[in-house]
């Protein structure tokens, strides 16, 4: 994991002056049946995208809060790195896109029995987003209500 000082000037600068918001109370909702009954759907800010999708776009001030809809019969080897920011190096995700994306080691849960089943989409998100506003407004509530509409039990988050 990196720490702040192995980052660039510029990165390092704009961490410790960003104003970051704190969420209180945090939201949580306990689950209520086992994770083994529970359908499952992917929830990662990684930037990833499909073959013919649309990739996020890198000039849209504060960051593309614009979401992806990801099958869940994708080739996870087929995902792209569309992720805008330049403060990590993208080689491990780009050569797994499971360290991000993880589909096949969720596939393998639901296998195995240790979630009921996975969702038929997953979501993937541009993460780096500076300006979270319209992704707090807009993206954040469509995207609960595509989950919610799909029967989703709980959603695996992966930040990026």
């Amino acid at each position: 994991m990196a720490t702040i000082d192995s980052l660039r000037m510029a990165d390092r600068m704009f961490v410790r002056t960003y104003p970051w918001r704190r969420i209180d109370p945090v939201p949580w909702t306990a689950l209520e049946k086992p994770l083994s009954a529970c359908r499952l759907a992917l929830v990662s800010s990684a930037g990833m995208v499909l073959p013919g999708q649309a990739p996020f776009d890198p000039r849209v001030r504060g960051g593309d809060f614009s979401f992806r809809e990801i099958p869940a019969d994708a080739e996870v080897r087929a995902l792209i790195d569309s992720h805008r920011s330049l403060a990590f190096d993208h080689a491990g995700m780009t050569s797994d896109p499971n360290l991000v994306f993880p589909l096949d080691r969720a596939r393998e849960l639901a296998a195995d029995g240790f979630v009921g089943s996975l969702n038929g989409r997953h979501l993937s998100f541009m993460g780096s987003i500076t300006a979270p506003g319209r992704l707090v407004d807009e993206a954040a509530p469509d995207a609960a209500r595509l989950l919610v509409a799909d029967g989703v039990d709980v959603a695996l988050l992966v930040p990026v």
